[in-house]
């Protein structure tokens, strides 16, 4: 669970979050999205920013008021 004051929405905490998708997609999907990039040519920049907004659906946000 990722606890949220309700005021701090701000671009620092939104990026916070971000760079923490990404260390989470990178960690569990990096070696398979490499290798996927190797047998393709796709971005794998571009591929790994895809996966971690979609990993922000699967966290559960408890707001605080």
């Amino acid at each position: 669970m990722i606890y949220i004051k309700f005021q701090d929405l701000s671009e620092e905490k939104q990026e916070e979050l971000l760079q923490v998708s990404r260390e989470h997609v990178t960690h569990i999907f990096g070696e398979s999205i490499q290798k996927y990039v190797d047998e393709t040519g796709a971005d794998y920049e571009k591929l790994i920013v895809e996966e971690m907004i979609k990993n922000l659906y699967t966290y559960d946000y408890v707001f605080n008021i």
